[in-house]
């Protein structure tokens, strides 16, 4: 996600100065437009804006406050926008030790995928002040689009409703595949099925569009089941600290933990239905597609 909103940036007229920990990305940096450096904090010192997009909370943690982290070299004025999938809790320390330095701070995790991310149309769930935002729209509006900024709520929202947009998600695929695997051990024709639903009150965006990577045997190897855990227990993990009932969301990260154990930390958000599927002894796949 980082590499081609990188280059959304640098088309957009930006001066954009791009680190990364694998320094194999630097051809890439600079092919875009960008220029590079070796560290976080030489990619921050001189920067008005620091956008952050990283795998997870650890990652944030370590090019924040790590050695050679952004936090330190981050002059007062200058603003911390990041745009990770992130843990609310995780964040709440770095977000107070650098507003304590007179940086601002916003959060705007990602919704759209790589292709979203290349065309600049991607969704962003902020979180921080109004002023903020509106101070940085512009720069935001190069990745996302006029219409593509949702401002959620104060510190921690934007995290939170990034957290509820991938349960649910991964909680669709999950229902979605039992649903197919049954039906198919019935004889029922599973495109018959998906347009049946489409036109039902079962309608989504998961079946309507995700199921047709389903079909084709694409698990989508965009994000890693060790990281899709680790989302999942953090908002679970948030709805105990709430005392909110959350047993079906707790199967649904019960279902992730099981693939991740069955297949390792390898790329693969659809791989928790990959187990349902070896479970049922059932291929969803069509293989004459």
């Amino acid at each position: 996600m980082g590499m081609p909103m990188c280059a959304v940036l640098a088309r957009a007229g930006h001066e954009v100065v791009a680190t990364d920990k694998d320094a194999g990305r630097k051809a890439s940096v600079l092919a875009c437009g960008a220029s590079w450096k070796d560290s976080p904090a030489q990619a921050a010192a001189a920067a008005d804006v620091l956008i952050t997009m990283l795998p997870g909370p650890d990652e944030v943690q370590a090019a924040m406050a790590g050695a050679g982290g952004a936090l330190g070299a981050l002059r007062a004025g200058a603003a911390w926008i990041d745009m990770t999938s992130n843990s609310p809790a995780a964040v709440r320390p770095l977000r107070e030790l650098a507003l304590a330095r007179g940086v601002a701070v916003l959060e705007a995790p990602v919704g759209g995928g790589v292709q979203a991310a290349r065309q600049g149309r991607l969704q962003l769930f902020v979180g921080g002040d109004a002023d903020v935002l509106a101070k940085h729209r512009p720069l935001l509006e190069s990745l996302a689009g006029p219409g593509g900024i949702a401002h959620v709520g104060g510190h921690g929202a934007g995290y939170t409703v990034k957290l509820l947009v991938n349960l649910l998600w991964f909680g669709q695929a999950v229902a979605t595949a039992e649903a197919l695997l049954l039906a198919k051990r019935s004889g029922i024709d599973l495109r018959v099925l998906q347009t049946t639903l489409n036109a039902s009150a079962a309608a989504s965006n998961f079946i309507s569009c995700d199921l047709q990577a389903l079909f084709h045997g694409d698990y989508l190897t965009s994000f890693g089941l060790d990281g899709i855990c680790q989302e999942l227990a953090a908002v679970t993990e948030l709805a105990a600290s709430f005392q909110v009932p959350f047993e079906l969301s707790r199967q649904v990260e019960r279902t992730y933990q099981q693939a991740l154990a069955r297949y390792g930390p390898v790329d693969g958000e659809l791989l928790a239905v990959a187990l349902l599927e070896d479970q049922a002894g059932v291929d969803l796949p069509d293989q004459n597609s």
